[in-house]
């Protein structure tokens, strides 16, 4: 069985300071209306430990999964997956945990997804990065424009 330390490597950690408070970022991982703002572009929400979740992205792909801690406003758990069909990442297989962490008059956004395997885990590295920056553009109450998922941004 894996050490602490070597799952931990093994993991995506991504992080991006927003110029808001805590309390201001929080709803965005818990409230549909404000999810779709920079994540997908449907979701169905039930943040309580427990909870289910259903997000389509990029308009074809749907993530899935559960709510296991719901701890406003510094942290989420859920567990985290994809229905689409030969997945390497199938629905409640892996698991995203994401920390607000305030820092002076902002947050540092901390998501750590573990569980995934090697060969998922650029795809995935890539897609937090693209989702996190329009995070922080819609939690500081810009508007990050439609979802068209990773990689299809004009950089």
């Amino acid at each position: 069985m894996p050490t602490e330390g070597a799952r931990e490597a093994d993991a995506v950690v991504c992080e991006l300071r927003i110029a808001a408070q805590a309390e201001a970022v929080f709803p965005f991982f818990t409230d549909p209306e404000l999810i779709v703002r920079w994540m997908g572009d449907q979701a169905t929400l039930n943040p309580q430990p427990g909870g289910a979740y259903r997000l389509r992205i990029a308009s074809s792909h749907i993530a899935r999964g559960e709510y296991l801690e719901v701890e406003p406003p510094d942290r989420v758990v859920l567990t985290w997956g994809w229905e689409d069909e030969g997945s390497l990442v199938p629905p409640g297989s892996s698991t995203v945990e994401v920390e607000l962490i305030v820092e002076g008059e902002g947050t540092l956004v901390r998501l750590t997804h573990r569980d995934l395997p090697s060969a998922a885990r650029d795809g995935h590295r890539m897609g937090w990065d693209h989702y996190l920056a329009r995070l922080a553009v819609a939690a500081t109450g810009g508007d990050p424009g439609p979802d068209r998922g990773p990689g299809s941004d004009a950089e």
